[in-house]
């Protein structure tokens, strides 16, 4: 990484500007521009996040915001109305209130003298989500969007749900969120108010899970913010990126398949960061990248990143499989438009023998069983990697025990894919509720397999995720189910294997009881999406070298410690993924605040008992500044009966040792077909 500390226009910083809002609400901004602005004004470019402008972020946001700015722009981080520094209370993600504020911060901006009255919006996951929803809106001061590992489907394809499925990751985000929502604003920007803000928070902002369990189907309140749900509202330019590593990489492919403005994507091996800080890497210079975005619709610059190829990826070669990974060895290919008429549809038939051919046997009558231990799933990684490891996909053969497995031949010639791997089964269960999880792996010749992707159906969901519809047992049932995208090469020597499972804990919660479930090879195949080589691949233009501004000093206290452990008890028969995620303690110099921050994470079950499956987040955040301190615990478990989902949770907050607030929730949720 460059950090640069000279640039074309000085840089003048603003620790805190308030904007007002109509109902007389502030909202706390820093800003970043050229110290010539004034005379000289300039686009601005907005991000509006609620991870607290001032101090947890302080050194990325700077490192990103001063480098804009730098280069020509007015760059703005907004903290959202009851978070950071902003008066408030934040009662939900994307509320309907939030994009309100959004357009009015747009109009504040564009009427600043130092503003040439053309704004742009980015952000990676929050700030991504929201700039496409405040574009969907159409305000007329917003020039162009950067949208950096969000989506464009709250409810199919976002953190909560896939496939009808509850991913443990819900459990996980509301966590992290309900304990950044108990953290006060800081006295040095707000004063003497404070105290009150902050326990304005603690009694309003709410437990989220529970609002979240009460939706567990595709309803209104995950429709609104879904820019799916009408994407032609969205009349701007978008560059959407996001990494193979990251949660939100298939939002990538439907932005471009379906807007109809400019528009370009960009995917690389990394997880859910920045492609500056991409790990794996390589990292490329987004910053440098972002900027030509800005210059050609911002500034009207005719430097042509619209003509150049709209779907840019990382190709990845095969690697053997482990938990984190540095680097992704593999090479950029690029695409014109998407869909592609570089790819293909290659079929493979299965057979009841374990194989995948390219023409199966008479599998006619043939029925394969399986039920899956709770135990599939523990090296699944997460579903979506924000530390890049140890939370990727481990060696899928601690998996395949408890699924059924389908092999290819030995590959004589390697191919490369591009797109949504898919499976077309028959299959029926002997319950009304059931899940499937496919996986599909790349085979090495000394067996380590590494998961390249998966897809999680509810199989209630299997026609509508708006109605579903419990199963019929023993009836029989053709279903599509389709993998996250990916760019893939399986190289010769090697072999492809697809796996099936009834269970993959903790990722997606389990059915309501145990499900064996029967699958019919000969109507079942796997279609994967081949890629001819394109000769335009070899005269793609580099990327320029990462580089940031400088993001100031940021002592180190105390080290964190960020782990993945498994856990199996065999007297009693418990196996338990536990995950440390310690951030350790620092010092902002520049502020003179100190920070620290720590989460466990335990996801348990029981043998074959579908009423023991049990998560647990307990987090804890302090701020300190000389005689100042404050802390914040909380702890939410979430557990479940065939026909509920119960959740309890805890708040305690802290002044120096001293507790000033504590509550509790306690709440049953009726399972709805999940």
């Amino acid at each position: 990484m460059k950090i640069r500390t000279k640039f074309p226009r000085p840089v003048r910083h603003i620790e805190n500007t308030w904007i007002p809002m109509s109902d007389g609400t502030r909202l706390a901004a820093r800003i970043w521009m050229p110290a010539d602005a004034e005379s000289r004004p300039v686009p601005a470019l907005l991000e509006y996040i609620p991870y607290r402008k001032r101090d947890d972020e302080r050194g990325k946001a700077t490192s990103i915001h001063a480098w804009f700015a730098g280069h020509g722009y007015a760059s703005i981080r907004v903290d959202i109305r009851g978070s950071g520094d902003s008066e408030g209370v934040l009662e939900d993600e994307y509320l309907a209130l939030e994009q309100e504020d959004g357009l009015e911060i747009l109009r504040w901006l564009a009427k600043q003298s130092w503003c040439t009255g053309r704004v742009g919006i980015f952000g990676i996951s929050w700030g991504g989500f929201n700039g496409l929803q405040i574009a969907a809106l159409q305000p007329p001061e917003l020039g162009a969007v950067i949208t950096v590992c969000s989506t464009d489907d709250r409810y199919s394809d976002d953190i909560h749900h896939m496939g009808g499925c509850l991913l443990g990751d819900s459990l996980s985000w509301a966590s992290t969120m309900f304990d950044y929502n108990a953290l006060p604003p800081d006295p040095d920007i707000v004063g003497e108010r404070w105290r009150e803000m902050w326990h304005q928070r603690l009694e309003g902002s709410g437990l989220w899970l529970e609002k979240w369990l009460a939706h567990q189907r595709r309803d209104e309140y995950w429709k609104h913010g879904s820019v799916c749900e009408n994407y032609a509202a969205i009349q701007v330019p978008v560059y959407a990126i996001s990494g193979w590593a990251d949660g939100y990489s298939n939002s990538v492919f439907r932005l471009l398949a379906n807007l109809d403005g400019p528009r370009k994507g960009l995917i690389g091996p990394w997880s859910h960061k920045y492609p500056h800080l991409g790990e794996p890497g390589p990292a490329i210079g987004f910053l440098q990248e972002a900027l030509r975005w800005w210059d050609r619709w911002l500034k009207d610059v005719d430097n042509e990143i619209e003509t150049e190829p709209m779907l840019r990826v990382w190709m990845q070669d095969s690697v053997p499989p482990t938990t984190q990974y540095s680097h992704r060895p593999g090479r950029w290919v690029a695409e014109p438009g998407w869909p592609a008429d570089s790819t293909e549809g290659r079929v493979w038939e299965l057979d009841r023998g374990g194989r995948l051919l390219s023409k199966g046997e008479d599998n006619t009558g043939v029925e394969l069983t399986l039920q899956s231990p709770l135990s599939v799933g523990l090296y699944a990684g997460k579903w979506c990697s924000y530390a890049a490891g140890p939370d990727l996909a481990y060696d899928q053969r601690e998996e395949d025990g408890g699924a059924l497995v389908f092999d290819t031949n030995t590959l004589e010639s390697g191919f490369e894919i591009l797109g949504t791997p898919r499976v077309e089964l028959e299959v029926s269960v002997n319950r009304p509720v059931a899940m499937i999880a496919v996986r599909l792996s790349d085979v090495a010749p000394d067996d380590r397999a590494t998961r390249v992707s998966y897809g999680l159906l509810n199989l209630t969901h299997r026609n509508s995720s708006e109605s579903p519809e419990p199963l019929e047992p023993g009836r029989r049932y053709r279903i599509s189910l389709d993998m996250n995208h990916i760019a893939q090469a399986f190289p010769a020597g090697h072999r492809i294997r697809l796996s099936l499972s009834t269970s993959y804990w903790p990722l997606a919660w389990p059915s309501p009881e145990p499900v064996t479930l029967s699958l019919y090879p000969a109507n079942s195949r796997l279609i994967l999406p081949v890629r001819s080589p394109q000769a335009c691949d070899e005269q793609l233009n580099s990327f320029d070298e990462p580089e940031a501004a400088s993001a100031g000093e940021r002592v180190l206290i105390e080290p964190g410690h960020h782990n993945w452990l498994v856990h199996r008890d065999l007297a009693t028969d418990e196996s338990t993924l536990e995950v440390i995620n310690d951030h350790g303690t620092h010092l902002l110099e520049e502020i003179d605040l100190q920070l620290q921050a720590s989460a466990v994470e335990q996801y348990s079950t029981r043998g074959n008992d579908f009423n023991s499956p049990r998560g647990e987040a307990v987090w804890q955040r302090s701020l300190s500044r000389g005689d100042w301190e404050v802390r914040t615990i909380t702890r939410t478990v979430i557990t479940s009966t065939p026909e509920e989902f119960v959740v309890s949770a805890e708040l305690d907050a802290f002044e120096g040792d001293k507790r000033v607030f504590c509550k509790s929730w306690s709440t049953r949720i009726p399972r709805d077909l999940v």
